[in-house]
């Protein structure tokens, strides 16, 4: 095999244990919520440059109580800052979960593609030898980026 980005195998108390913690992910983000792309879209955003705003006008809402008129909510504003706090480095971090299991997934696949197609021009070349060229034919057609070409017509 010319290409190992990586070799890894998972043991079945690590399946379990990650399992287990996706089943625990799975039970704490149950009351999130999805937006649809239009949804996402048309809200109004809170980023790097709003975020010190948001926190200020917090600060001085709660100096300030006697301003806040009866129908706004400040206590859910607080709320809502302190679970956005809350969830931003953790959300950082599954993020960055993620795309190392992303990774790791693409170089597995890699891996085992390049040395599957090593292994069929093996076939190719030794294949009649050993009585192995009616298999690499019906594979040919599952190759990729190489269709297997039409028989001629007896």
């Amino acid at each position: 095999m010319s290409q190992n980005l990586i070799s890894l195998s998972l043991s079945p108390a690590d399946e379990a244990a990650l399992d287990e913690a996706l089943t625990t992910l799975e039970r704490i983000f149950a009351p999130f919520i999805s937006l649809t792309p239009a949804q996402a879209r048309s809200l109004t955003k809170m980023g790097d440059k709003s975020e010190p705003f948001c926190r200020q006008t917090v600060m001085v809402l709660d100096q300030n109580q006697s301003i806040v008129p009866p129908g706004f909510d400040f206590s859910e504003m607080k709320r809502d800052l302190a679970t956005w706090s809350t969830l931003q480095p953790r959300l950082l971090r599954l993020r960055e979960l993620l795309a190392k299991g992303e990774d790791t997934s693409m170089a597995l696949g890699s891996d085992v593609i390049t040395a599957a197609l090593e292994g069929y021009t093996l076939m190719k070349l030794f294949g009649k030898s050993e009585g192995l060229e009616t298999l690499r034919e019906a594979m040919s057609v599952r190759k990729p980026n190489g269709k297997a070409k039409p028989k001629p017509a007896a």
